[in-house]
C-alpha cells in the first residue's frame, strides 16, 4: 500500500464490532484462534516480549498508561497497547521510551504492518477489524524490540482477541454492569467473562470487587491455581486528597510490606490523574508492577513515583479551561452507569461552581437512563449532542429519555455545536462538563483548540 489512508480504508473495510455491535457474545462471533492463527502465520510475534494483560469495566486503560509511565520512567521501551482510541486510530499502539512519552506508530510503519498482515488474511477466513489491529500491535512490538507490553483487553477478556497473550500477571480493575447484552446481566456473568484472561499459575492482581464478582474471580483463580491479589484487601493502602477547586493533590501511601525490596510500607505517591477513582487505580498499578519487578531490574521506587506523578491519559476527568475569568471546562468519558456515579461524586468534591451546564451524549446501546438518573439531579443546564459514530444515540432519543426522568433539555446534532452553545451561555465561576462516551468526548477534544481561539477571538 502506497498510503496510511489506503491502508486505514482497507482496515475498515472488515467488519469493526466497535462500530457494528455483536447480536451475541459467543466463540461462534468471536474466535480467540483466529487471532491466534494470523500470529502464528505471523511467527508468533506476541511470545518475544513480557506482557502485563489488563482487563476490566473501568480503569483499565487508566491503570495501563500508569503501568507504562512507571516502566518507561524505568528506563525501558515499552509496548502499549489500548482501546478505543480517544481522538486518532494511531493512539492505540504506542512505544513509550526516554526519547518519545507519546511513542503512537507512525504513519509510515502502520503502512508496513498492514503490507504484511495482509499477506495472510486470506488464510483466516473471518478475520475482524480488531483482531487485525491486535496483530499489527504485537508484530511491531516485536519488530522493534520492546522491553514489555502491556495490553489492554478490547471488550471481555475470555473471547478477546488479546487474550492469546501470556502474561507475566493478569490484571482485572473494577467491575460494573456494562455490555450486558453480550457479557451478561449480572456481575458474577461480568466477572466469568473478564475472568478469562486469567491463566494457570500466572499471578492476578484484582481491584475490590462487589462480593459476588469477586467470588467468581476467586474461583477462576482457585481452578487454575493462579495466585490471586485483591488490592483494599491482601495490598493495603490509604490515600489523602488536598487542595481547593479543581486543583486537588491525590496521595496514596501504601501500608502493609509484601518483603519484595519495591515498596517499603508507608510509601507514598502523587497521584497525577484527577477523581478519587485514580488512586484505586493507582494502587492496581502500583500491585500489578511490585508483582512483575523481578523482571525489570531498572523498575524501582524511583520509577514508580516518576510514572505515577507524570502519567497523562486524556479525556478523563481532563480539565481542559479553568480561570476566574471564565468557566471551567472538564471533559470525562463516563459511559456507564457506575463511571457517571464515579464522576458526579468527583464533580461534587472537588470543584466549587455556581451553575453546571451537562453535555451528553452516548451510544445507543449502553445504559442511557442509567447516566442520566446519575448525571441530570446537579446539571441546573442540559445540552444533548451526538457524535459522527454509527453507534450513537440520536439527540431526539437523548432528550425523551430525561423527558421520561422529568428534566427538559435541549438538542443540538453535533458536539461543535454543543459546546459552542454551552460557552455562549456559560459565565465566568460556572462549570462545563461533557460527557457519556469516548466517542462524543474524542470529537469535542478534536474542535477544542478552534473552537477556543474562535471563542477567544469573538469575545476579546
Amino acid at each position: 500500500m502506497d498510503s496510511y489512508q489506503r491502508a486505514i480504508d482497507y482496515l475498515y473495510s472488515f467488519i469493526n464490532f466497535e462500530h457494528k455491535a455483536l447480536d451475541r457474545y459467543q466463540v461462534s462471533k468471536i474466535d480467540v484462534d483466529r487471532p491466534r492463527r494470523l500470529l502464528s502465520l505471523l511467527g508468533d510475534p506476541h511470545q518475544r516480549y513480557p506482557s502485563i494483560h489488563i482487563a476490566g469495566t473501568k480503569g483499565k486503560g487508566s491503570a495501563a498508561a500508569m503501568c507504562a509511565t512507571a516502566l518507561r520512567a524505568a528506563g525501558l521501551r515499552v509496548g502499549l497497547y489500548t482501546s478505543p482510541h480517544l481522538r486518532e486510530f494511531r493512539e492505540r499502539i504506542r512505544v513509550l521510551s526516554a526519547e518519545d512519552a507519546d511513542g503512537r506508530i507512525s504513519e509510515e510503519a502502520f503502512v508496513t504492518q498492514m503490507d504484511r498482515i495482509r499477506e495472510h488474511i486470506d488464510e483466516v477466513p473471518g478475520i475482524t477489524w480488531f483482531e487485525i489491529v491486535t496483530a499489527i500491535a504485537f508484530l511491531y512490538f516485536a519488530e522493534v524490540e520492546v522491553d514489555v507490553v502491556v495490553a489492554e483487553v478490547g471488550l471481555g477478556g475470555r473471547l478477546d482477541a488479546t487474550n492469546v497473550l501470556l502474561p507475566e500477571v493478569s490484571v482485572i480493575t473494577s467491575l460494573s454492569l456494562d455490555h450486558t447484552q453480550l457479557l451478561g446481566d449480572t456481575l458474577a456473568q461480568i466477572a466469568y467473562e473478564k475472568g478469562g484472561i486469567i491463566k494457570p499459575g500466572i499471578p492476578v492482581i484484582t481491584a475490590m470487587q462487589k462480593p459476588e464478582a469477586l467470588e467468581m474471580l476467586e474461583q477462576i483463580a482457585a481452578e487454575r491455581n493462579a495466585p490471586l491479589t485483591v488490592v483494599g484487601r491482601d495490598w493495603r493502602y490509604r490515600v489523602s486528597r488536598e487542595g481547593e477547586s479543581g486543583h486537588v493533590q491525590q496521595r496514596l501511601i501504601v501500608e502493609n510490606d509484601h518483603n519484595t525490596g519495591l515498596i517499603p510500607q508507608g510509601s507514598g505517591f502523587t497521584v497525577a490523574l484527577s477523581g478519587a477513582h485514580q488512586l484505586e487505580n493507582a494502587a492496581v498499578a502500583l500491585a500489578t508492577l511490585e508483582t512483575v519487578h523481578g523482571c525489570f531490574p531498572t523498575l524501582d521506587l524511583h520509577a514508580l513515583r516518576a510514572g505515577l506523578s507524570a502519567v497523562r491519559w486524556d479525556g478523563r476527568m481532563q480539565i481542559l479551561q479553568q480561570g476566574a475569568e471564565r468557566p471551567t471546562v472538564l471533559v470525562d468519558c463516563a459511559h456507564n452507569d457506575d463511571s457517571a456515579a464515579r464522576l458526579v461524586n468527583a464533580v461534587t468534591a472537588d470543584f466549587d461552581y455556581r451553575r453546571l451546564i451537562l453535555i451528553f451524549g452516548a451510544p445507543e446501546d449502553k445504559n442511557v437512563a442509567g447516566m442520566l438518573a446519575r448525571l441530570l439531579p446537579i446539571a441546573d443546564r442540559v445540552i444533548m449532542t451526538t457524535s459522527n459514530h454509527p453507534r450513537s444515540a440520536t439527540p431526539e432519543q437523548l432528550v425523551a429519555m430525561a423527558a421520561e426522568l422529568g428534566r427538559e433539555v435541549s438538542a443540538t446534532h453535533s458536539v461543535v455545536e454543543a459546546l459552542e452553545r454551552a460557552l455562549d451561555e456559560a459565565k465566568p465561576g460556572d462549570l462545563i462538563v461533557a460527557a457519556g462516551s469516548i466517542i462524543v468526548i474524542g470529537d469535542l477534544l478534536n474542535h477544542w483548540d478552534t473552537l477556543q481561539s474562535d471563542t477567544t477571538t469573538n469575545h476579546g
